[in-house]
């Protein structure tokens, strides 16, 4: 007896809704696929702004306060040679004065001067115009002139004073440019660190949200699949879980972003020396997994260091500097002789009937001699900065021994790390094949969302690593450089 055509044998009807399921089983772990690998990526958007690194560096180099102190350095080189420049500024002089009393005129004097330094001694010339009653015999009566020199013959003769202030405030003016130099190498190195930890906080949180929203989707779909009877409720608490789990580090993440954000707002300055905030929409350069630096050997970054640290030169003038007080030192060990002689003549004009026979006759000179029995004050003097200058020379050797090594250890870093980040994304593409091959046969219905979540969070975990290797990149080539004193 044939069936009725509206009938349908049970066995077909089992058939059939398992079909169903297995097909709804596809379609979900097919959906769950094209969201993972082809859902975009969060990119930039309409009103955001890449704010990039040489931008930031620029802004820091013109208008923060730091680097426009290291500007003051140099003016106050400029400033201190100047100073030392005036000892050698001619320098005038008038000695005036009278007396008169009870109708007796005792005396009147003056007597202008004009005296001008020279490398060695000084010369003197002046006008006089003396008289009344009660002069001193050595005084000369009436109107006359001179022009005399005092010139030191044993301390004083290779080196004094004046000269020693003026070499070392040549050399601090120079000294005072390097001095720059190192304070704008320091800062542009915290600024590029705060730039890349701004950088890896965004491209986590970044990362964080592709995922969310992956698991969203997700979990969407599992509930619906639920509520039509293919999936149990462990695989919606299963989704659902995960799906907090990324909401917790995008958070976390979220957090971490905008604290660096504000760190980095440390070095952001306007024109008029008032800080600014970081706006919302600004976003950082994309972090690359291969970065390459101009230096291939540390050996010859190392010998660049030598050449260009401003450190190094900073000390070498400190030296050269101890080195001019040295000689100084010395000289205070040698007696003091110094010889004056003076041009006498009427009246106002020094030069006037000038001949041997009145150079004879129209002179003043005389000789000044002295010197201490011990010399304890020089010799312990001189022995000082003989001290200073070799504890100088020590530390400058400590300083070369410690940024040599330096440079050494990060170039290290920046090649390990350069592996690690090779090695990491062969890693990133193994798991999402296993990510893939796991998802294929969630579809099929031979594994779980447990072992797909499994995978994925691995897959998660391994871009964090390389987000958080690539930021160590960055800070590694910017370190060596730093060590090597070459960020200007």
């Amino acid at each position: 007896m044939a069936s009725h055509p509206s009938i349908i044998h049970p066995k077909i009807m089992a058939e059939r809704k398992l079909n169903k399921a297995h097909i709804m089983k596809k379609i979900i772990g097919v959906a769950s696929l094209v969201f993972i690998f082809f859902s975009p990526v969060f990119g930039q958007s309409a009103n955001q702004q890449v704010f990039l690194v040489d931008s930031f560096i620029n802004l820091i180099r013109i208008n923060h306060p730091i680097a426009k102190q290291a500007n003051i350095q140099i003016d106050l080189g400029n400033a201190r040679l100047m100073m030392a420049r005036g000892n050698f500024d001619p320098f005038f002089g008038m000695d005036a004065s009278n007396k008169t009393f009870d109708g007796k005129n005792y005396y009147y004097y003056n007597n202008p001067e004009l005296m001008v330094p020279l490398p060695i001694g000084n010369i003197r010339t002046g006008l006089e115009n003396n008289g009344g009653d009660n002069l001193s015999p050595e005084t000369t009566m009436g109107k006359s002139s001179y022009l005399g020199v005092e010139l030191p013959l044993a301390k004083g003769l290779v080196l004094d004073k004046r000269r020693a202030v003026l070499q070392q405030a040549k050399l601090f003016s120079k000294q005072s440019a390097e001095e720059r130099l190192v304070i704008i190498n320091n800062l542009l190195f915290d600024s590029y660190m705060a730039y890349w930890n701004w950088a890896g906080a965004y491209q986590l949180y970044e990362t964080y949200s592709k995922f969310v929203d992956i698991a969203e989707k997700r979990l969407r779909l599992v509930r619906i699949a639920f509520m039509n009877g293919d999936r149990s409720l462990m695989d919606t608490t299963e989704a659902y879980t995960q799906f907090q789990n990324y909401q917790l580090l995008q958070s976390e993440s979220f957090l971490k972003w905008k604290n660096d954000a504000l760190e980095l707002s440390n070095y952001l300055w306007q024109q008029n020396d008032t800080p600014f905030i970081l706006q919302e929409n600004h976003i950082p350069e994309k972090l690359s997994a291969s970065i390459d630096t101009d230096f291939k050997d540390p050996d010859y970054l190392i010998q660049q260091s030598t050449v260009h640290n401003p450190l190094f030169k900073v000390y070498d003038y400190k030296l050269n500097s101890l080195e001019v007080e040295r000689k100084l030192k010395y000289q205070d060990m040698l007696p003091y002789f110094s010889v004056k002689a003076n041009l006498l003549n009427k009246d106002y004009n020094v030069f006037k009937n000038v001949n041997n026979g009145f150079l004879q006759n129209n002179n003043k000179w005389g000789i000044e001699f002295k010197m201490p029995l011990f010399l304890r004050e020089a010799r312990g003097s001189y022995k000082l900065v003989q001290l200073k200058a070799k504890e100088t020379t020590l530390e400058l050797q400590f300083k070369r021994q410690q940024i040599e090594n330096k440079i050494r250890t990060y170039f290290n870093q920046y090649n390990a790390l350069k592996q690690q980040l090779a090695t990491i994304q062969l890693m990133y593409s193994n798991y999402q094949q296993l990510l893939r091959n796991e998802e294929l046969k969630y579809a099929q219905g031979e594994s779980s969302l447990f072992l797909v979540n499994s995978r994925e969070t691995k897959l998660v975990e391994l871009m964090q690593k390389q987000i958080e290797l690539s930021v160590k990149l960055y800070k590694a080539k910017y370190s060596m450089e730093w060590a090597a004193g070459l960020l200007k």
